[in-house]
This record gives structure tokens, sequence and C-alpha cells, in this order.
């Protein structure tokens, strides 16, 4: 496959200020499903990413080439940008419009992106928006914010797209540093950087493609973040507390107290809804502290229990999926794992010590296509390692 740099001067031309942002794509080792209740989360980033070279054109318009999609997308500032399903160029189109809420963008530009990994469980929405907007900025000389660029993609993927998410996916990708792991308050937009301990072990992370890709607007994740808030409305009903609108309830202005006394009561869906939540909220204090003293092993456990909380509890996994996590459950040399994303789809992720790389791949291998055998050209082993979040790069980091 052509480079970035080859596929733009064939569409573009040379230029003499050619520029280049990497976003990474991330993962959420503990935290699952909690950013849209206001709860805590975890994330860091991988050396998997989302490439862009784009230099500003003297017009206003916007011409993207992907590598990863047919087609190309044109249009001008001034045009009516909707959303279309299913459709790549949505991300730049949304970008476009979460800026002119603010800004007057007057300089277009020309670009080539392209990812790294097979799309699903990464987050490459967040990520490819994260490279659009920071892109936009740069040639309309904007300044702004990491937390500036965290709320305009999250406007992109909950106004224009209609997602109900949180800020998990953009905060991770645009704020984590490398041997870090981030600890967000989904509440307060509050959020730390902690460093691992010093005998924390070498590890990679693994992620395991499943092979089953489509957009989350299309999967039960929305009914979900419904679910939940229902869970949190019968709770606070029950505790003859004050009741918001539905779509202002979230699990985290429930006090554990109210959970623990009333939640017997809550009818099968919603209880496991809210069991998930506060015991994934605990999981996520627990590993702090382990990623905090170096325990590993301890952290890999949390991994593994938020995995089985969200099969069984959040109820998002989907059989290839649950698959993927049993074989690393039961693979000597993984530390932990879990369901990447919001489950519907996409990739299972775990941390694994990379002595045993090649044996782990095997056993996936040997079973994971025999199973499925309709996906077995599809599905993939990856090794990752974490790096920093999203940034401008000299172009020849690209090549």
């Amino acid at each position: 496959m052509p480079n970035l740099m080859e596929t733009f001067i064939a569409e573009y031309g040379t230029s003499n200020d050619l520029r280049a942002v990497k976003s990474p794509l991330r993962i959420c080792p503990i935290g699952a499903h909690s950013d849209y209740q206001g709860g805590r989360v975890t994330g860091m980033t991988l050396d998997a990413s989302v490439d862009m070279v784009y230099a500003p054109r003297e017009d206003n318009y916007v011409q993207i080439q992907s590598l990863d999609f047919p087609d190309k997308e044109i249009f001008s500032y001034g045009h009516e940008l909707e959303y279309i399903p299913g459709f790549w160029g949505t991300y730049i189109r949304g970008a476009v419009k979460a800026l002119q809420q603010d800004y007057v963008l007057k300089v277009g530009l020309n670009a080539v992106v392209s990812g790294k990994l097979p799309i699903g469980g990464l987050s490459s929405s967040a990520a490819v928006t994260t490279a659009y907007l920071m892109a936009l900025c740069d040639v309309n000389d904007i300044q702004v914010s990491k937390m500036d660029i965290i709320m305009y993609s999250h406007w992109v993927e909950t106004e224009f797209i209609g997602l109900k998410n949180g800020i998990l996916d953009q905060s991770a990708n645009v704020l984590s540093m490398d041997n870090q792991l981030m600890v967000m308050d989904c509440s307060t937009n509050e959020y730390e950087m902690i460093n691992k301990g010093e005998n924390f072990k070498d590890f990679e992370v693994i992620v395991v493609y499943s092979g089953i890709s489509k957009s989350l607007i299309g999967t039960d994740f929305n009914n979900r973040v419904d679910e939940s808030r229902v869970a949190g409305w019968l709770l606070l009903e029950l505790a003859g507390l004050p009741l918001p609108t539905l779509e202002d309830v979230k699990l985290r202005d429930v006090p554990i107290e109210v959970y623990e006394e009333y939640k017997d009561q809550l009818p099968e869906r919603f209880r496991k809804r809210a069991a998930h939540f506060y015991t994934e909220q605990a999981r996520v204090l627990k590993g702090a502290e382990a990623w905090a003293k170096g325990d590993i092993e301890e952290f890999g456990q949390l991994m593994f229990e938020s995995g089985y909380s969200s099969f069984y509890q959040q109820e998002t996994g989907i059989p290839e999926m649950k698959q993927i996590f049993d074989i690393l459950y039961g693979a000597e040399g993984v530390y932990g794992a879990r369901p990447s994303g919001a489950g519907f789809r996409g990739a299972v992720i775990g941390f694994i010590d990379p002595a045993y790389k090649e044996s782990i791949k095997a056993q996936i291998d040997a079973i994971y296509p025999v199973k499925y055998p309709e996906i077995k050209d599809k599905y993939e082993v990856n090794f990752c390692v974490t790096e920093d979040g999203a940034r401008f790069v000299n172009v020849e980091e690209l090549i």
C-alpha cells in the first residue's frame, strides 16, 4: 500500500507546507461503561494510530483521501454538512460543524488519512476526529486547549452522530502519556496521570480483532445507556429522593449507600446494570493503586473482573468476543483481559508477558477460527506498546 506521502503527492502534488498529526488508538483497561454515568475511568494510548498528512489550501475547501476507504470527501465550509450513516467522511463533517459553533473557518486543507489496525473497539472514531480537529485548528491559527479538543470531539459523536457516550474515548486519546495511567472523573472532567510503579513488570498489549465491525450507533449501546439511567432513576424513587428527568440521571449521583439498601428491589435487568457500575467504580480505584505500586498481577485480575462484569452484568458482549476473552483468560502469560470499547463488536484487549506472545497467538489461532470459520480470514492478533496521546509530528515520522 502506498504511504501517506506518496498518496498525498499523487492526489494534490508537492507542497512546501506539508504537516502531520498522529492520533493514537486508545484502550480502557478498567472503567467500562462508566463515563456516560459520570463515573471514573482509566485509559491509555497505543503505538497504533490514525495518521494524517495535510497542507493548507488557498480556498475554503476541505478535501480528504482515506487509504482505508474508497471515495474522497470534498466540500466547502459554506456547504450544509449532514450526517450520513456509515460514511467515513462523517467525522470530518462533524469536526467542521463543531468548530463552526465558535469560529469562522477560512483556510481549507488537503489531507490523506489512514489507520494502522482494524476499526472497532479501540475508538478509531475519536482518534480520527481528534486528527481532523487538530489539523483544522492548525491551518486556521485557532488556539485551543486539550480539553477543548476533547469537548469538540465529544460533540461530534453525541450531537452530530447521536451516540450517547461519555468522554472516555476522547480524553484517553488526547491526554494519555506513555507509561502512565490516565484516571478521569467524568463527573468533573478532573484527571490525573499515574506513573507505573518501579517494580511494574514488562508488558505488551494484545489486541485481538474479532472480525466483527459495525457502527456503534447500530448496536444496543444506546439501549444500555438508557437502562443505566432507568436503574438510577428507580434507586432514587425507592429512596424517596428528588427525581430529575430521565435524561439527567447518572448512577454516579446516586449514593452507593442507596444502591446497597435498595438494589434487591430493582428488576433484574436494571439490577445488573447498577451492579456493573458500582463494582466497576471500585475496580478503577483498586486498579489505580495497583498501577502505582507496580502490581501488574493485581491490575490484570481487575481487568478480568471488568471483562466478566461487562459480559454478564452490563450484557454487552457477543459470542465471538466472549470466545476470545475465554481463550485469553486460560492462556499462560496473560495478566488480564477485557472486551474493548462497548463490547458489541471490535476487539478484546489484554496485558501480556512478552515472553509468551507466540504461544498466546498460537492458542487463539488454534481455537477461534475453528469455532467461527466464517470470519477466519478477518480476525487479527496484534501486539502493541503504550505511547503518548494525539500530537503533531514531523512528516518523516509517518513515512
